[in-house]
């Protein structure tokens, strides 16, 4: 079995994303899925999935991008990850809307518990 390969974002996509994040000291973006998403507090908010821009919002939201020609945010098919959903296509050419989605997207996962951060495992005295 072969591994599988993700989608990866064009400069172009991944510039519009970055001007799109808001600047927020507690914001980060970093690589995820081999793209870039957006964290606050360890929860990712939004992200990029090839050309393709995710949020996560609550599912009354959800249902509110599935009409406007979202889908579910489906990384591996047939896996959809809950509580994101994927933005329709042409986001890049509607600045304001994205970014609205975005901004909805923070505020829902800012109020999320904060993740703990990873903690190391402690090295094992040789015996």
């Amino acid at each position: 079995m072969s591994p599988m390969t993700m989608p990866k974002p064009s400069e172009q996509a991944k510039a519009a994303f970055q001007k799109l994040v808001p600047p927020d000291p507690n914001v980060t973006t970093r690589p995820m899925f081999g793209n870039l998403a957006g964290f606050v507090n360890g929860n990712m908010f939004c992200g990029l999935f090839g050309e393709d821009l995710f949020v996560r919002v609550s599912e009354d939201d959800q249902a509110r991008v599935r009409k406007q020609g979202g889908r579910a945010f489906e990384p591996m098919p047939g896996r959809a990850m809950t509580g994101y959903v994927v933005v329709p296509a042409g986001w890049q050419k509607k600045p304001d809307t994205t970014r609205a989605w975005i901004v909805t997207a923070l505020a829902w996962s800012r109020a999320l518990p904060a993740k703990d951060k990873k903690k190391t495992a402690p090295a094992r005295r040789a015996r």
